[in-house]
């Protein structure tokens, strides 16, 4: 082929020029891939943050049941009222306590999926963790909800093993008594520990993974025995993923109201305030000033779990 039979190269067309500008510019080709991601985040989930602080300043006209446009500090005030504050100090307490449960009964799971089990046994743990979340939230919870009636099979149960009297006595309890345990705290602590708690395993199990087996050989060859190489060493460590777990049992029970609603007592929590101020009381003013308040505590924990290391064992 002659010289004269190849095409002449043309000047560069606009998309090689703009590949040749993003190859060359890593800065670049990064702000466009994640422009459309932050600029969503920021109109929706900002926007409607934002929207929504702006309706708590707001208030309802009792008359005409409208929202009345004017600024003022009301909705706050009202947070104060002994109600208000039960349902925010239960709502604190629960998620505080279903956190704790759950990195209770979850580290000795971790640290044997992490360290001792391995081949199929660890797939077959692993599979039993993650199996209650391949099925619906709300099928689980009324399974829950058979589960804990007064004919379900935990009373059965107990009352087959003589232990029906156990029942009986933490029902009678004030803190967490009810009529039976599908409609009691105790019901609602057992069903939130039961939903979240994948959320604790998960993060802790690799937590301790990270852990270098070189540094508990080093504790055992200094003469640390089992306990003291847990206490000193495995627990130190594996607190990032403890800190990530929490993360999501806190948040998540703190803004749960469906499981309380089908399981608990008629006392109430923030989730069902907010839902019955909003939908039922069309008191949208009031509900968006009382939906900070898991904001901000959310935002809070995230601040304290931030300090704690949990975002390197997300």
């Amino acid at each position: 082929m002659t010289m004269a039979a190849l095409p002449l190269a043309g000047p560069p067309t606009l998309r090689r020029r703009v590949s040749d500008l993003l190859y060359t510019r890593r800065g670049l080709l990064l702000l466009a891939l994640l422009a459309p991601p932050l600029l969503w985040f920021g109109v929706v989930y900002l926007g409607s943050l934002l929207a929504l602080l702006a309706n708590a300043f707001f208030r309802l006209d009792d008359f005409t049941g409208q929202v009345v446009r004017e600024v003022g500090i009301g909705n706050f005030i009202a947070l104060l009222e002994i109600a208000n504050l039960d349902a925010a100090r239960r709502s604190l307490g629960m998620a505080v306590a279903v956190t704790l449960a759950c990195t209770v009964l979850a580290f000795p799971l971790a640290l044997v999926m992490a360290r001792h089990a391995s081949g199929a046994t660890k797939a077959a743990l692993y599979i039993a963790v993650m199996l209650p979340l391949w099925s619906s939230y709300l099928v689980r919870l009324y399974a829950w909800k058979l589960l804990l009636a007064k004919e379900g099979a935990i009373n059965w149960a107990a009352e087959h093993l003589h232990a029906g009297w156990l029942i009986e006595a933490l029902l009678a309890t004030p803190l967490i008594g009810g009529p039976s345990l599908s409609f009691s705290t105790l019901g609602t602590f057992i069903v939130f520990v039961y939903m979240w708690l994948p959320f604790m395993v998960l993060p802790l199990v690799a937590a301790i993974e990270r852990i270098p087996q070189s540094t508990i050989e080093a504790s055992a060859d200094l003469g640390a025995g089992p306990a003291t190489t847990f206490r000193r060493v495995i627990l130190p460590l594996a607190m990032p993923g403890v800190a990530a777990g929490s993360i999501f049992t806190f948040s998540l029970t703190l803004g749960d109201y469906i499981i309380p609603q089908v399981i608990g007592d008629s006392t109430l929590y923030i989730g069902q305030v907010i839902y019955r101020q909003q939908g039922v009381a069309g008191n949208l003013p009031f509900a968006a000033a009382f939906s900070l308040v898991p904001i901000a505590a959310i935002a809070l924990y995230l601040w304290f779990a931030k300090r704690q290391g949990a975002f390197d064992a997300l």
